[in-house]
């Protein structure tokens, strides 16, 4: 028995929460072989009417705990009380969501009799489970994200063996007694706290149907690789969100958007306003604009309801930001608003003036409150500049012309372009992902659901057909 524990603690004051048993070795296999033995007896499988039901008295019983789930996430992943809240009401819904698509895996006709070798023949495709799925998540949703990953799964036939990232399980946890409470038997869904090497154990494993992994893209193109031989996954990554803002722009409906875009949980987002490529004609009062509000903006305890910006979710993200300012303000960056750490976790919401394209800032995800503003000349131009990385997530155009937006959204290598909204617009029935570096596959509910199903076809002969 892995005797080793997890300490969690609060990143606004890095005061102590709790600490949680890690499993290692030997939960990895116990945990396989109950939700393997499971899948394999389908006298054991939930009919859909079943689900359905439990689904619903998730949902109710979500909206019964609706404060201390959000106070629970707050604590642990210090995104702000204001908007913990709306993802604990989007998680509700994502939890009807999955029960309504329950209805709509179905499959189709296939016609025969086109051809003299196919007549007397029917055909028609069911969807079933995949299998067992392995989920890995992420800090900066801690609700959210594992009811994309859990519920999905159960909602397909899956069972699911969990990892919540290790600075927020509790969220999960309680997510998860929840389903318990509601009627989910505990084989279907299994939550293990785990370091990487148990993490790795369980990917890797042959039993394992499904890997859905959020987080870095170097951990997630090596758990890919690592996979057995059969095993479908799909992985969300981070970006380097750009924007592409002309001359007509409104600026009213445009700057607080990019604001919001930019600084959401402290910019701890992987579709954050990163990058804005705006005409020189606009690109100096837009970036003013946007720093005059970033410096309104109420930084400190996530906890308090006045507070706009977090914490980031460990001291050492706060030494790397810094750096990375620091870099591209020696490299010719001038700082129109923010540059210095207020805490050991909390960073000034910072506005930068055309960095480098050298610089971290402009190759790398930057994960924290730091918006660059480009001016550019030729749109051609910023559009290349916008597809230079390899990250290719959701982008943003904005303008008041219908064909620069079709033109822009057309050439912008992105899975989703928003046209006059920032780049962190999301709802949790759209499909939603990376492409290239930034992940593989589709989240979105009835997306993920569709991917842990697979297709069976019948095909039925008859002389009466």
């Amino acid at each position: 028995m892995n005797h080793t524990t997890l300490k969690v603690y609060a990143p606004f004051d890095q005061s102590f929460l709790k600490e949680i048993p890690l499993s290692g070795k030997e939960e990895v296999e116990k945990a396989l072989k109950k939700a393997n033995t499971l899948f394999a007896d389908r006298t054991k499988w939930i009919p859909s009417y079943e689900k359905i039901a439990i689904l619903e008295k998730v949902g109710k019983l979500m909206q019964d705990d609706l404060e201390e789930l959000t106070k629970t996430a707050i604590s642990e992943g210090g995104k702000p009380y204001q908007d913990s809240k709306v993802e604990v009401l989007r998680a509700i819904n994502g939890v009807k969501i999955a029960a309504e698509e329950i209805g709509r895996l179905t499959g189709e006709q296939i016609p025969m009799g086109l051809t003299q070798s196919s007549v007397n023949r029917m055909a028609f495709t069911t969807r079933e489970p995949i299998g067992v799925v392995a989920a890995i998540s992420a800090f900066n949703h801690p609700l959210n994200l594992i009811v994309h990953q859990t519920v999905t799964a159960f909602a397909a036939g899956c069972p699911v063996i969990v990892k919540p990232a290790s600075t927020t399980p509790l969220t999960c946890l309680a997510f998860v007694e929840i389903l318990y409470k509601a009627g989910v038997p505990k084989d279907w869904v299994q939550v293990l706290v785990m370091d990487n090497e148990a993490s790795e154990l369980l990917v890797m494993d042959k039993r394992i149907n499904y890997l859905t992994f959020i987080g870095s893209a170097k951990v997630g193109w090596y758990l890919k690789s690592k996979l057995a031989p059969g095993t479908r996954c799909a992985l969300e990554h981070g970006g380097a969100a750009p924007v592409i803002v002309e001359p007509d722009a409104d600026f009213k409906e445009m700057v607080p958007a990019l604001v919001k875009g930019g600084f959401y949980h402290a910019g701890q987002v992987c579709v954050s306003v990163q990058r804005i490529f705006a005409h020189e004609s606009i690109a100096r009062k837009l970036a003013e604009e946007i720093a005059s509000e970033a410096q309104k903006l109420v930084v400190g305890d996530p906890l308090d309801k006045m507070t706009e910006v977090g914490p980031l979710i460990h001291p050492k993200e706060v030494d790397r930001i810094e750096e990375w300012v620091q870099e591209a303000k020696k490299h010719g960056a001038e700082i129109l608003c923010g540059g210095k750490r207020i805490s050991a976790t909390c960073y000034e919401p910072t506005v930068l003036w055309n960095p480098s394209q050298d610089s971290k800032v402009s190759k790398e995800e930057i994960f924290g409150p730091v918006v660059s503003v480009y001016p550019y000349s030729d749109r051609e131009e910023a559009i290349r500049l916008a597809n230079a990385l390899d990250y290719h997530f959701q982008a943003a155009v904005f303008t008041k012309n219908i064909d620069v937006a079709f033109d822009t959204v057309q050439k912008l290598n992105a899975t989703a372009v928003m046209v006059n909204d920032h780049t962190a617009f999301r709802v949790d029935w759209m499909p939603f992902g990376g492409r290239d570096a930034s992940g593989k596959g589709l989240g979105g509910i009835p997306y993920t659901m569709r991917e842990m199903t697979r297709e069976k076809l019948m095909v039925v002969k008859s002389r009466y057909l």
